[in-house]
Protein backbone atom coordinates (compact mmCIF):
# COMPACT_ATOMS: atom_id res chain seq x y z
CA UNK A 1 0.00 0.00 0.00
CA UNK A 2 1.21 3.36 -0.85
CA UNK A 3 -0.41 6.49 0.74
CA UNK A 4 0.94 10.09 -0.02
CA UNK A 5 -0.19 12.37 2.03
CA UNK A 6 -0.47 16.62 1.67
CA UNK A 7 -1.99 19.76 2.35
CA UNK A 8 -1.52 23.65 3.10
CA UNK A 9 0.86 24.26 5.72
CA UNK A 10 -0.19 23.75 9.38
CA UNK A 11 -3.10 22.03 8.76
CA UNK A 12 -1.99 18.49 10.60
CA UNK A 13 -0.90 16.38 7.48
CA UNK A 14 2.10 15.41 9.54
CA UNK A 15 0.07 14.17 12.42
CA UNK A 16 -2.09 11.85 9.95
CA UNK A 17 0.49 10.66 8.49
CA UNK A 18 2.58 9.81 11.75
CA UNK A 19 -1.01 8.32 13.31
CA UNK A 20 -1.51 6.26 10.15
CA UNK A 21 2.14 4.78 10.31
CA UNK A 22 1.93 4.12 13.68
CA UNK A 23 -1.34 2.65 13.49
CA UNK A 24 -0.17 0.13 10.62
CA UNK A 25 2.59 -0.80 12.13
CA UNK A 26 0.69 -1.97 15.31
CA UNK A 27 -1.03 -4.13 13.47
CA UNK A 28 2.03 -5.87 12.57
CA UNK A 29 2.96 -4.45 8.91
CA UNK A 30 5.90 -3.12 8.23
CA UNK A 31 6.11 0.19 7.25
CA UNK A 32 8.18 2.84 5.97
CA UNK A 33 7.64 6.42 6.72
CA UNK A 34 8.62 9.37 4.18
CA UNK A 35 9.21 12.99 5.12
CA UNK A 36 8.82 14.56 2.19
CA UNK A 37 7.99 18.31 3.70
CA UNK A 38 11.16 20.85 3.86
CA UNK A 39 9.53 21.76 7.01
CA UNK A 40 11.05 18.03 8.12
CA UNK A 41 8.78 16.74 11.48
CA UNK A 42 7.42 13.68 10.84
CA UNK A 43 9.88 12.26 13.13
CA UNK A 44 8.36 13.69 16.45
CA UNK A 45 4.89 12.74 15.26
CA UNK A 46 5.89 9.25 15.45
CA UNK A 47 7.56 9.63 18.71
CA UNK A 48 11.29 9.19 17.83
CA UNK A 49 13.29 11.28 20.17
CA UNK A 50 15.67 14.25 19.16
CA UNK A 51 18.25 12.57 19.45
CA UNK A 52 17.18 9.66 17.64
CA UNK A 53 15.48 11.69 15.07
CA UNK A 54 19.05 13.68 13.95
CA UNK A 55 20.77 10.48 12.53
CA UNK A 56 18.11 10.28 9.97
CA UNK A 57 19.81 12.57 7.26
CA UNK A 58 18.11 14.69 4.52
CA UNK A 59 19.06 12.81 1.91
CA UNK A 60 19.11 16.11 -0.17
CA UNK A 61 21.97 17.37 1.56
CA UNK A 62 24.16 14.85 1.56
CA UNK A 63 26.08 15.76 -1.53
CA UNK A 64 28.78 12.82 -1.39
CA UNK A 65 25.79 10.39 -1.75
CA UNK A 66 24.01 12.27 -4.77
CA UNK A 67 27.51 12.94 -6.64
CA UNK A 68 28.43 8.70 -6.24
CA UNK A 69 25.01 8.09 -7.31
CA UNK A 70 24.21 10.55 -9.99
CA UNK A 71 28.18 11.31 -11.11
CA UNK A 72 28.07 15.34 -10.59
CA UNK A 73 28.00 17.71 -7.78
CA UNK A 74 25.07 19.59 -6.25
CA UNK A 75 25.34 23.38 -7.08
CA UNK A 76 28.20 22.48 -9.54
CA UNK A 77 26.82 24.18 -13.13
CA UNK A 78 26.87 22.40 -16.31
CA UNK A 79 27.81 18.88 -16.74
CA UNK A 80 26.34 15.85 -17.45
CA UNK A 81 24.86 13.29 -14.89
CA UNK A 82 23.36 10.13 -14.53
CA UNK A 83 19.73 9.90 -15.28
CA UNK A 84 18.79 6.51 -13.44
CA UNK A 85 20.86 6.82 -10.45
CA UNK A 86 20.95 3.16 -7.80
CA UNK A 87 18.53 4.56 -4.84
CA UNK A 88 17.52 0.36 -3.62
CA UNK A 89 19.72 0.31 -1.08
CA UNK A 90 18.97 3.90 0.34
CA UNK A 91 16.17 3.32 2.86
CA UNK A 92 17.75 1.03 4.84
CA UNK A 93 20.98 2.53 5.06
CA UNK A 94 19.71 6.38 5.72
CA UNK A 95 16.39 5.46 7.90
CA UNK A 96 15.99 5.19 11.22
CA UNK A 97 13.43 2.83 13.55
CA UNK A 98 10.79 2.94 16.00
CA UNK A 99 7.59 1.39 17.30
CA UNK A 100 8.25 -0.96 13.78
CA UNK A 101 8.25 1.89 11.90
CA UNK A 102 10.83 2.86 9.48
CA UNK A 103 11.44 6.74 8.62
CA UNK A 104 13.24 8.13 5.72
CA UNK A 105 13.66 11.75 5.20
CA UNK A 106 13.82 12.97 2.26
CA UNK A 107 14.33 16.99 2.27
CA UNK A 108 14.18 18.89 -1.01
CA UNK A 109 16.44 20.16 -3.08
CA UNK A 110 17.20 24.05 -3.18
CA UNK A 111 16.78 24.29 -6.48
CA UNK A 112 13.22 21.76 -7.19
CA UNK A 113 11.06 24.64 -6.31
CA UNK A 114 11.59 26.15 -10.03
CA UNK A 115 11.92 22.52 -10.90
CA UNK A 116 15.33 22.49 -11.74
CA UNK A 117 16.90 19.03 -13.64
CA UNK A 118 19.36 19.04 -11.15
CA UNK A 119 21.47 16.23 -9.57
CA UNK A 120 19.57 16.09 -6.62
CA UNK A 121 16.32 16.27 -7.72
CA UNK A 122 17.20 13.72 -10.09
CA UNK A 123 18.08 11.05 -7.02
CA UNK A 124 15.10 12.12 -5.15
CA UNK A 125 12.00 11.78 -7.70
CA UNK A 126 13.86 8.33 -8.78
CA UNK A 127 14.04 7.22 -4.88
CA UNK A 128 10.32 8.23 -4.78
CA UNK A 129 9.52 6.47 -7.31
CA UNK A 130 11.28 3.18 -6.53
CA UNK A 131 9.36 3.42 -3.25
CA UNK A 132 6.29 3.39 -5.06
CA UNK A 133 6.63 1.32 -7.76
CA UNK A 134 9.24 -1.48 -6.37
CA UNK A 135 8.43 -1.66 -2.07
CA UNK A 136 6.48 -4.18 -0.93
CA UNK A 137 5.66 -2.46 2.47
CA UNK A 138 3.24 0.17 3.69
CA UNK A 139 4.93 3.43 2.63
CA UNK A 140 3.46 6.56 3.59
CA UNK A 141 4.42 9.66 2.26
CA UNK A 142 4.53 13.08 4.18
CA UNK A 143 4.12 15.37 1.21
CA UNK A 144 4.02 19.49 0.99
CA UNK A 145 1.51 20.78 -0.76
CA UNK A 146 3.76 21.47 -4.27
CA UNK A 147 4.26 17.29 -4.59
CA UNK A 148 6.49 17.82 -6.15
CA UNK A 149 8.65 14.31 -5.99
CA UNK A 150 5.87 12.78 -7.40
CA UNK A 151 5.73 12.50 -11.64
CA UNK A 152 3.37 11.47 -13.93
CA UNK A 153 4.74 7.72 -13.95
CA UNK A 154 4.65 7.41 -10.08
CA UNK A 155 1.71 9.24 -9.10
CA UNK A 156 -0.66 7.49 -11.01
CA UNK A 157 0.37 4.24 -9.10
CA UNK A 158 -0.32 5.70 -5.76
CA UNK A 159 -2.79 3.98 -3.84
CA UNK A 160 -4.19 6.95 -1.87
CA UNK A 161 -3.86 10.27 -2.09
CA UNK A 162 -5.03 12.16 0.53
CA UNK A 163 -5.18 15.82 1.29
CA UNK A 164 -5.73 17.17 4.75
CA UNK A 165 -7.65 20.32 5.13
CA UNK A 166 -8.73 22.24 7.77
CA UNK A 167 -11.88 25.20 8.19
CA UNK A 168 -10.89 28.34 6.20
CA UNK A 169 -11.08 29.71 2.46
CA UNK A 170 -7.21 29.13 2.42
CA UNK A 171 -7.49 25.75 3.15
CA UNK A 172 -10.24 24.83 0.62
CA UNK A 173 -8.13 26.83 -2.27
CA UNK A 174 -5.19 24.77 -2.19
CA UNK A 175 -7.03 21.48 -1.66
CA UNK A 176 -8.48 22.26 -4.89
CA UNK A 177 -5.23 23.17 -6.09
CA UNK A 178 -3.63 20.06 -4.93
CA UNK A 179 -6.54 17.98 -6.77
CA UNK A 180 -5.65 19.97 -9.46
CA UNK A 181 -2.10 19.17 -9.60
CA UNK A 182 -2.94 15.36 -8.76
CA UNK A 183 -5.50 14.67 -11.50
CA UNK A 184 -3.05 15.97 -13.95
CA UNK A 185 -0.18 13.51 -13.16
CA UNK A 186 -2.61 10.50 -13.37
CA UNK A 187 -4.25 10.48 -9.97
CA UNK A 188 -7.55 9.17 -10.44
CA UNK A 189 -9.45 10.33 -7.11
CA UNK A 190 -8.26 12.64 -3.97
CA UNK A 191 -9.74 11.58 -0.58
CA UNK A 192 -9.85 14.09 2.20
CA UNK A 193 -9.69 14.43 5.38
CA UNK A 194 -10.82 17.21 7.89
CA UNK A 195 -9.00 18.41 10.26
CA UNK A 196 -8.91 21.02 13.38
CA UNK A 197 -12.89 20.51 13.90
CA UNK A 198 -14.01 22.80 16.64
CA UNK A 199 -17.74 22.74 16.07
CA UNK A 200 -20.30 20.96 14.30
CA UNK A 201 -20.59 23.56 11.58
CA UNK A 202 -17.07 22.96 10.93
CA UNK A 203 -17.90 20.05 8.88
CA UNK A 204 -20.61 21.71 7.18
CA UNK A 205 -18.26 24.29 5.75
CA UNK A 206 -15.50 21.97 4.23
CA UNK A 207 -18.28 19.43 2.69
CA UNK A 208 -19.57 22.46 1.18
CA UNK A 209 -16.81 23.51 -0.21
CA UNK A 210 -14.88 20.11 -1.46
CA UNK A 211 -18.15 18.57 -2.51
CA UNK A 212 -17.42 16.08 -5.15
CA UNK A 213 -14.55 15.30 -3.30
CA UNK A 214 -14.45 11.73 -1.30
CA UNK A 215 -14.42 12.22 2.61
CA UNK A 216 -12.75 9.66 4.54
CA UNK A 217 -13.40 11.41 8.02
CA UNK A 218 -12.82 14.07 10.11
CA UNK A 219 -10.48 14.92 13.44
CA UNK A 220 -11.55 16.99 16.29
CA UNK A 221 -9.00 19.88 17.51
CA UNK A 222 -7.66 18.58 20.93
CA UNK A 223 -5.12 19.94 23.34
CA UNK A 224 -3.98 16.62 23.33
CA UNK A 225 -2.46 16.44 20.10
CA UNK A 226 -1.49 20.67 20.83
CA UNK A 227 0.73 19.57 23.94
CA UNK A 228 2.15 16.58 21.82
CA UNK A 229 3.20 18.90 19.28
CA UNK A 230 4.74 21.54 21.86
CA UNK A 231 6.54 18.11 23.98
CA UNK A 232 7.79 16.87 20.44
CA UNK A 233 5.92 13.68 21.26
CA UNK A 234 3.61 11.60 19.40
CA UNK A 235 0.00 12.08 18.77
CA UNK A 236 -0.38 8.74 19.04
CA UNK A 237 1.25 8.35 22.61
CA UNK A 238 -0.31 10.93 24.17
CA UNK A 239 -3.75 11.37 22.42
CA UNK A 240 -6.55 8.33 22.52
CA UNK A 241 -9.38 10.61 21.28
CA UNK A 242 -7.04 11.21 18.27
CA UNK A 243 -5.81 7.68 18.17
CA UNK A 244 -9.62 6.60 17.54
CA UNK A 245 -10.70 9.09 14.85
CA UNK A 246 -7.41 7.94 13.10
CA UNK A 247 -8.33 4.11 13.33
CA UNK A 248 -12.00 5.35 12.00
CA UNK A 249 -10.02 7.23 9.08
CA UNK A 250 -7.62 4.25 8.40
CA UNK A 251 -10.66 2.25 7.83
CA UNK A 252 -12.31 3.88 5.66
CA UNK A 253 -9.72 4.05 3.62
CA UNK A 254 -8.95 0.32 3.62
CA UNK A 255 -12.32 -0.49 2.58
CA UNK A 256 -11.78 2.04 -0.37
CA UNK A 257 -8.81 0.45 -1.33
CA UNK A 258 -10.62 -3.08 -1.14
CA UNK A 259 -13.18 -2.12 -3.83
Amino acid sequence: MKIAITGKGGVGKTTLSGLLSRLYASEGRTVLAVDADPDANLASALGISPEDASRALPLAEQADLIEERTGARPGTPGGMFRINPKVDDIPEAYSIQHEGVRLLVVGKSKEAASGCYCPENVLLRRLVSHLILTRDEVVILDMEAGIEHLTRGTAGSVDAFIVVVEPGQRSMQTARQIESLAHGLGVKEVFVVGNKLKRDTDRDFIRNHLEGMTFLGFMSYTEEVVQADIEAASPFDESPAAVEEAKKIKGALDQLLKQ
